[in-house]
C-alpha cells in the first residue's frame, strides 16, 4: 500500500465532514412520520367506550412471527366489556419478535388493534418488551398508554388508524370518499380517505 492509496483512503471521512447534515436535534425532535408508517401497536375502543376486540384471535392465528398471544372469553351479560358475545380476556404483543407488518391490523375485523407512528423502543428489562392488554389498551382520551421506556412527543398517536383506513378498502376507487370505519374513543368518525385521485 503506498502513500497515495492510504491519502485516498482518508478522503472519504474528510468528504462526510463537509456534507450537510440529515439529522435534527435528536431525541427532543423528530423527523415528520408518514401516516401509514408501522409502529407501536394500541387496542382501540368505541367511542362510549367499550373494547373493540371480540377475541377472535383472527390477528395471532395471522402472525407471520407468532409474537401475539389472544385468548377470548364470553362477555359477562351484567357489565359487558365489547359489544359481541366475546372479547379478549387476555391480549399480549412481543416486541422482540414482532416485525411491524401490520398483517394483524389487515384481519381484525372490528378494526380494534391499529398502529401508531413511535417505534423507538428502549427496554432495560425483556419482560416490559410484552405488551399485556393493560398496557396496548387505549386512554379515556383514546391516546396510547405511554409506557416509562418509551420516547413519546405527542403526535405519534395521532393518527392511529391511517394505515387500517388506507387500506380498508383495498384501493378500490368505488371507495374513494366513503366513511367505512367505527368511532374511535377520543377521535370520533373521522374523514374519509381522499383516494387514489386526490
Amino acid at each position: 500500500m503506498g502513500v497515495v492509496d492510504l491519502l485516498k483512503g482518508f478522503t472519504v471521512p474528510i468528504r462526510q465532514v463537509f456534507r450537510a447534515k440529515l439529522t435534527e436535534d435528536y431525541p427532543r425532535e423528530k423527523r415528520t412520520k408518514p401516516d401509514r408508517l408501522h409502529g407501536r401497536h394500541v387496542l382501540n375502543r368505541y367511542e362510549d367506550g367499550m373494547e373493540k376486540c371480540i377475541g377472535c384471535e383472527l390477528c395471532a392465528g395471522v402472525c407471520p412471527a407468532r409474537c401475539i398471544y389472544v385468548r377470548g372469553a364470553d362477555n359477562p351479560a351484567e357489565e359487558p366489556v365489547s359489544p359481541g358475545e366475546r372479547y379478549g380476556f387476555v391480549y399480549e404483543i412481543n416486541y422482540l419478535r414482532c416485525i411491524h407488518c401490520d398483517l394483524c391490523v389487515e384481519a381484525c375485523p372490528t378494526e380494534a388493534i391499529t398502529e401508531t407512528k413511535l417505534f423507538e423502543f428502549s427496554f432495560a428489562n425483556r419482560d416490559d418488551a410484552i405488551y399485556t392488554k393493560r398496557e396496548l389498551l387505549v386512554d379515556d382520551n383514546g391516546r396510547a398508554r405511554r409506557q416509562p421506556w418509551e420516547l413519546w412527543l405527542g403526535d405519534e398517536d395521532d393518527q392511529t388508524s391511517a394505515w387500517m383506513r388506507a387500506t380498508s378498502p383495498s384501493g378500490a376507487a368505488a371507495y374513494e370518499g366513503r366513511v367505512a370505519w367505527s368511532g374511535e374513543l377520543g377521535y370520533g368518525v373521522r374523514p374519509p380517505e381522499k383516494g387514489q385521485t386526490a
